[in-house]
């Protein structure tokens, strides 16, 4: 049984990879890295413990090996991206899934942020929020966001949709390096 997280517990950096194939044809396949060899590293900001345990499976899922963090809010996205505090050792995200509806500070503070950041502009953001609100899609993509995925209600929609973004975002995507 997966664990069950607190809103303000963060997931530490988890391997996500799968020890067993989907199915044996891709066990001879190698799993997606950087191209240091290293996993592939998501902050994951999600407030919702339902959301991010179903987000954090899927990845552990899926055919790349990553590491996800997740942090429950806007202000610990910020302090993390900035390695601040507690965060001060925390690895530079590859990819940023970013919920919309959070306390104190909401996704699309924080996607403003980070797209006015000359240091953190260039990692690829993700919002994938349950809203499908006109007004918040076109602000977030005036905010620069890479992409904007409502989240299905459905469990395996959901599950589908994630892989789906894995898929893309590793296996399709080149993305910048470190800066």
């Amino acid at each position: 049984m997966a664990p069950t997280l607190t809103p303000t517990q963060e997931l530490t950096p988890m391997l996500a990879a799968s020890s067993t194939p989907a199915r044996p044809s891709e066990a001879t396949k190698p799993m997606a890295q950087t191209t240091h060899g290293t996993p592939i590293e998501i902050l994951l900001v999600e407030d919702n413990d339902d959301d991010a345990l179903l987000t954090t499976e899927a990845l552990r899922d899926g055919r790349v090996r990553n590491n996800v963090t997740r942090v429950a809010d806007g202000v610990m996205a910020m302090a993390y991206l900035r390695r601040e505090g507690r965060y001060a050792q925390a690895p530079r995200p590859d990819l940023i899934l970013l919920d919309h509806h959070m306390p104190r500070k909401n996704g699309l503070q924080v996607l403003a942020e980070i797209k006015q950041d000359p240091q953190l502009r260039q990692i690829p953001v993700v919002m994938m929020t349950i809203s499908s609100d006109d007004q918040i899609i076109l602000k977030a993509y005036d905010l620069q966001v890479n992409c904007y995925v409502t989240k299905p209600v459905d469990l395996d929609q959901f599950l589908g949709v994630v892989k789906s973004i894995e898929h893309f975002w590793f296996s399709v995507v080149k993305l910048p390096p470190a800066a």
